[in-house]
């Protein structure tokens, strides 16, 4: 029976502020994660070169949307689950204090952790939140409870940017990342102390006379998840851009595999209704193609293409409080690029032919690597800084932090869902809601519209010879939070409702595989950032990729609304 207060039950709430402190330091590590990897290591940031910055980028996102296919089936029928929530949480709290840690190997291992913490946490978070709304008197309702658990994910997004642009510019990298631990850890305690209302939807499904032994789902989907992605790695050459690329792909084809098997294993009724699942996915990888650029391509057009001087006033105040961005000059600073890179490299030339013996050398050569690290940092936002604006030598600006442009989205998000939840009651009252397929087919349309809000920002540059204005992004990341508001939450309610009960999480774990492709593919499709002269071309192929998609989905609408309505929901 549900447990009931007011419209929502009890348990909403408690999984509301769990994924809201889950998501704050999931997003405080993404939003800083490509500015990290570019950072000289002088500066404490990894050094990495921008396409292996991508590469990295992209295999991370994937790899953290697809270990929930694994533990999701692990919930399901064997740990539970409030169990496999506090263990992901538990994982995803060590690997943020891990990267707090300025060291190669650590690195990774952390992202490792992340990745299987992710695995079993959002899979199992997201199936409660639908299990809550089981009952009859609860169904109507399941649309809208996903829409405020989706708001609670957004507070945590938008406030995290703030705290890491603090703990960065205050005390640097490692306490940034340190402080999304500590998110996480509040997370877990909210989710332990509020579990006595979530204990009665949390049900182990027992495997079914006729169903797939978890071992064998595991032989069948992980071993060869792994044989293949390493025999991707090995081939001679690559075929679609790098080895980690075609590690990722060509690994995740046995899991797609499995999922088409089990389409066409299930009953006539269950086959149905998974198939319309798949379906949907398909679409919904080129969604997350496109908006998880955020923490990538379009980080790095807020980092060097958006004009982020703060007004005096403003400086004035975020300064004493550590939140305004010091960037200076360091040296002489031409418009063109060539001349930036050429510098730099004569002064790391410069920098190994010091000999380093006595103390004096030493400390040179350290003020020598601070200020190449000063000089990357700031070389791109000055290369296309009117010659009037740029600074004196050892004279600074301030700018606003590049994470906050990570906080427009979530901001757009917590303004924006009373309204679109507001709009589908409305429409509900009348009869005239739209269908759940029916809404991610307008979300993706909506998605497509915010690529040419970025077209009109690259105009705007006259060919990147000046910076283009904030309320670009704040458009982009407006129309784009109207798109994803009608797909992500949908996407979850969707799964929720035609999935056959005992294999809710699995399918679940089957939305966020769709996730991890399109998640891959963002990464692969900033990497052409670097190499595209004309970057408003980067932007109309995203606006193509998403058009296309939301055509197809348009023309299996009927076939969708038909498998809707044979399930009984809408």
């Amino acid at each position: 029976m549900t447990e009931n207060t007011g419209k929502h039950p009890k348990g909403l709430w408690v999984l509301f502020g769990t994924e809201m402190w889950e998501r704050f330091g999931y997003y405080l590590m993404l939003g800083i994660f490509s500015l990290y990897m570019l950072d000289g290591w002088n500066n404490g940031g990894m050094g990495f070169d921008p396409l292996k910055k991508s590469d990295i980028y992209g295999t991370y996102l994937g790899l953290v949307y697809l270990t929930p296919f694994i533990g999701g089936l692990l919930a399901d029928r064997l740990f539970g689950y409030r169990k496999s929530i506090i263990t992901g949480g538990l994982m995803m709290a060590a690997g943020y204090f891990l990267l707090s840690v300025h060291n190669t190997s650590t690195f990774y291992v952390a992202l490792l952790l992340i990745i299987l913490g992710n695995g079993f946490f959002k899979p199992n978070i997201s199936t409660l939140v639908g299990n809550l709304y089981s009952g009859d008197d609860m169904k109507d309702k399941k649309d809208s409870g996903y829409n405020i658990f989706y708001m609670g994910i957004n507070i945590g997004a938008f406030i995290c940017n703030f705290v890491a642009a603090y703990m960065r510019i205050n005390y640097g990298w490692g306490h940034a990342f340190a402080a999304a631990g500590v998110g996480m850890i509040i997370g877990v305690i909210i989710f332990i102390s509020g579990s006595k209302h979530i204990r009665h939807v949390d049900i182990i499904r027992p495997v079914q006379e006729g169903d797939m032994g978890t071992g064998k789902i595991l032989g069948l989907t992980v071993l060869p998840m792994f044989l293949f992605g390493i025999l991707g790695y090995l081939i001679p050459g690559n075929f679609l851009g790098s080895d980690t690329n075609d590690a990722f792909i060509i690994g995740c084809l046995p899991v797609i595999s499995f999922f088409i098997y089990l389409a066409f294993k299930a009953e006539a009724k269950e086959s149905r209704a998974i198939k319309a699942l798949l379906a949907v996915f398909m679409c919904v990888i080129l969604f997350f193609a496109i908006f998880h650029q955020n923490g990538d391509a379009l980080t790095v057009w807020a980092e060097d293409h958006t004009e982020r001087q703060m007004p005096e006033s403003v400086s004035n105040l975020a300064e004493p409080i550590g939140m305004a961005q010091v960037v200076v000059n360091n040296d002489i600073v031409s418009s063109n690029q060539a001349t930036f890179d050429s510098s730099i490299n004569a002064m790391r030339a410069e920098e190994k032919a010091m000999p380093g013996v006595t103390k004096e050398e030493l400390k040179a050569k350290a003020d020598f690597s601070n200020e190449i690290g000063q000089l990357e940092k700031s070389r791109k936002y000055f290369s296309t800084l009117p010659g009037d604006q740029i600074p004196e030598k050892g004279k600074s600006l301030k700018l606003y932090s590049t994470e906050l442009y990570q906080s427009i989205n979530p901001f757009w998000v917590v303004v924006l869902t009373p309204l679109i939840v507001g709009i589908f009651g409305f429409l509900r009252r009348r009869k005239k809601e739209p269908s759940t397929p029916t809404k991610i087919a307008i979300g993706l349309v909506i998605t497509a519209l915010s690529a040419l809000v970025m077209v009109g920002a690259v105009l705007a540059t006259n060919g990147l010879s000046m910076k283009a204005g904030s309320m670009w992004l704040i458009a982009s990341y407006g129309v784009i939070t109207i798109g994803e508001l009608c797909l992500s939450p949908m996407g979850l309610s969707l799964v929720s409702k035609l999935s056959p009960p005992r294999i809710t999480a699995l399918m679940m774990g089957g939305f966020f595989l769709a996730i991890s492709v399109g998640n891959k593919l963002s990464g692969m499709l900033s990497s052409l950032w670097e190499n595209t002269p004309q970057k408003e071309n980067f932007f109309y192929l995203n606006f193509a990729l998403v058009s296309a998609a939301a055509i197809i989905l348009f023309l299996m609408l009927k076939w969708l609304n038909g498998v809707m309505r044979e399930n009984n929901v809408q």
